[in-house]
C-alpha cells in the first residue's frame, strides 16, 4: 500500500519557499541587488523654482539615468540602481527642513542630494550634520555657514569673498572709477554685499548710491533711473535669476548702460541670452566659472544635458552640481555607503573634475578661484582671473539692443 505524502497549504508552501530561497542568499548579495535610495527636495514651485530647476534638479535627472544605463551606481565594486526619493520643498525652508528630515529619519535614504539656495542650506546643514549625511552643496554661498564647521556640510562654490574679490580686481584693472549697487534683502544679498563692500574698502573706487530691495520685487526702474543719474562706471546687481533679468530689461528701458553691467545669479542660465537675445546680453558681466570650453569633462556634460532636456546648463553652479554628483560618485565607488567614510573621502582627498581640481580645507572649496564671466557672441566666457579665463574681456559693455 502507498504511503500518502501530507499536503502542505499553498501559502505556507511559497512562505516556506521563499525562507529557503532567502536563506540560500549570502545577505551582502542580497544588499547589493537592492537600490540605492537617494532623497531630496526641489524647488518646482514658488520662487526659487527657477534657479532650481536649471541649475540642480536637471543634474540629478541625468546622473542617475546615466548611472543606471551603465548598470547602477558602483557601490564599492557592486552595481545598484538609483532610486531618487525626491518631492516638492515649494521654496520654503521649513518645507526643506521637514522633508529631509523625514527622508533621514523615518525613510533612513542611503544617500542625500541637497536643495536649492543659500537659505534653504543654511537650514539644512546642521540637520544633515546630527544625522550624519555628508552634504556637497552646489548653490550654497555664505560664509557664515562655513564658519559654522559642520563636519558633514561641504560647499561646492567660491563663497562671496572669493567672488567679490575677483569682481572688484577686475573692475580695478580695467579703470573703473565709480560703481552703484542693488541687492537682495536676503542671507545671499546681505554676505555678498558686505563681501563687496569690504572688497570695495581696499580700492579707491566710489559708491555712488546703494540700495537694498525685497525677495519677490517687481519693480527696480526707480531705483535703476536714480542710478542713471549719478553715471558710474560700474552696475553690480547682487541678484537672484528673476530680479537679474528685471534688472538688465529694465536698465535697457530707462537707457542705463554702464561700462561694466554685473548681475549675479541667472546670468549664466541660457534663459538670459533668450530673454535679453545674444545680441542684448553682449558684454553683460556676472556669476560664471565655466563652459565646454574648460575641459574635455565638461563638454561631455554639457553636451549630454542638452541631449537630455534640449537646454544649456548654466555655466557656474550646473557644473559645480555635477562635480558635487562625480565626488558622490566616486565616494561610493571607494568606499562604499559608510557615510562616515564618506564624509572623510570627500574631506582628505583632491578631487578631480569637470571644473578642475577641488579640495576642501573645513567646509569650503578652496581651490576654485573667485571669477567673473561675461556675455561674448552667445557664449558665458569665464574673462577673471586670466589664469582660467576661457576669452579675454571686452572692457567696455556693448549698447543694449
Amino acid at each position: 500500500m502507498a504511503q500518502r505524502i501530507p499536503t502542505i497549504p499553498r501559502r505556507r508552501f511559497i512562505q516556506g519557499a521563499a525562507a529557503v530561497a532567502g536563506a540560500s542568499v549570502a545577505p551582502g548579495l542580497l544588499a547589493q541587488s537592492a537600490p540605492v535610495r537617494v532623497g531630496y527636495t526641489m524647488s518646482r514651485t514658488g520662487p526659487w523654482t527657477g534657479g532650481a530647476q536649471v541649475s540642480q534638479e536637471p543634474n540629478y535627472i541625468l546622473w542617475a539615468e546615466q548611472q543606471n544605463a551603465a548598470g547602477g551606481l558602483d557601490v564599492k565594486g557592486a552595481k545598484r540602481k538609483i532610486e531618487l526619493v525626491s518631492s516638492d520643498d515649494r521654496s520654503e525652508v521649513e518645507t526643506v527642513v521637514r522633508s529631509y528630515e523625514k527622508l533621514m529619519g523615518s525613510d533612513k535614504v542611503d544617500l542625500i542630494l541637497p536643495p536649492w539656495g543659500s537659505n534653504a542650506n543654511f537650514a539644512l546643514a546642521p540637520l544633515a550634520t546630527r544625522y550624519g549625511y555628508p552634504m556637497l552643496a552646489p548653490t550654497a554661498l555664505s560664509r557664515k555657514l562655513i564658519d559654522m564647521n559642520l563636519p558633514y556640510f561641504f560647499s561646492l562654490l567660491q563663497q562671496p569673498d572669493r567672488m567679490m574679490g575677483a569682481l572688484v580686481d577686475l573692475l580695478v584693472a580695467n579703470g573703473a572709477k565709480s560703481v552703484a549697487i542693488v541687492y537682495m534683502d536676503d542671507l545671499f544679498g546681505l554676505e555678498n554685499f558686505a563681501a563687496l563692500n569690504a572688497a570695495l574698502k581696499k580700492t579707491s573706487l566710489q559708491v555712488t548710491d546703494r540700495k537694498s530691495y525685497p525677495l519677490g520685487v517687481k519693480d527696480l526702474s526707480p531705483v535703476l533711473r536714480g542710478m542713471k543719474e549719478q553715471n558710474p562706471d560700474a552696475f553690480i546687481g547682487i541678484t537672484y535669476p528673476p530680479d537679474t533679468i528685471l534688472a538688465s530689461k529694465q536698465s535697457k528701458e530707462v537707457g542705463f548702460n554702464p561700462k561694466f553691467f554685473y548681475a549675479s545669479v541667472g546670468t549664466a542660465f541660457q534663459l538670459y541670452k533668450e530673454v535679453m537675445t545674444p545680441a542684448g546680453a553682449e558684454g553683460v558681466l556676472g556669476m560664471g566659472s565655466w563652459n565646454s570650453k574648460t575641459s574635455p569633462g565638461a563638454k561631455a556634460y554639457f553636451d549630454a544635458h542638452v541631449k537630455k532636456f534640449g537646454k544649456e546648463p548654466d555655466r557656474w553652479a550646473s557644473g559645480h552640481c555635477w562635480a558635487g554628483l562625480e565626488i558622490m560618485t566616486n565616494a561610493c565607488k571607494t568606499v562604499g555607503l559608510d557615510r562616515k567614510a564618506m564624509r572623510d573621502y570627500v574631506q582628505k582627498t583632491n578631487h578631480k573634475t569637470i571644473v578642475g581640481d577641488i579640495k576642501f580645507t573645513g567646509s569650503e572649496n578652496t581651490s576654485t578661484p573667485g571669477t567673473v564671466s561675461q556675455w561674448q557672441k552667445g557664449e558665458f566666457e569665464v574673462v577673471w582671473p586670466t589664469s582660467v579665463a576661457t576669452a579675454k574681456l571686452e572692457p567696455a559693455k556693448a549698447a543694449w539692443k
